[in-house]
């Protein structure tokens, strides 16, 4: 990877597998999936499932700005969720956090994520 670049932030959950925070590579970055962790402790934020949203947009926004961006550089998210119910309120939290030309987007309900997290998000990044 001698053209790639590792991105970590403190600001952030540290990785906690074989993975990193983002990799680099030119003007793209590719963000690590964020589950809701506290970065200071680790565990999951405390509260309802707007609480857990609202954290793992912080976790995404301190990686973005690690790579020298933004939320708003995203170009492609990916939400996964273990109770697609709360989509809408994906839509509101994430209305506070993006403003437009919004980004590429899937939703998948998934069976479950680590450390029992309701949400979990990744992206690609492009700071061109």
């Amino acid at each position: 990877m001698s053209n790639h670049s590792v991105i970590s932030t403190d600001k952030a959950p540290q990785a906690i597998g074989t993975y990193s925070q983002a990799i680099k590579a030119g003007s793209v970055v590719y963000l690590s999936g964020q589950i809701p962790l506290v970065p200071a402790t680790m565990e999951l934020v405390d509260g309802d499932m707007e609480a857990q949203i609202e954290q793992v947009f912080s976790n995404l926004t301190a990686v973005c700005e690690a790579a020298g961006g933004s939320l708003q550089d995203i170009v492609k998210l990916n939400i996964f969720l273990t109770d697609l119910s709360h989509f809408t309120l994906v839509n509101e939290v994430m209305a506070r956090h993006f403003k437009q030309p919004y980004p590429a987007r899937a939703a998948i309900g998934v069976a479950a994520l680590p450390k029992g997290a309701g949400v979990e998000m990744d992206g690609i990044m492009d700071i061109a």
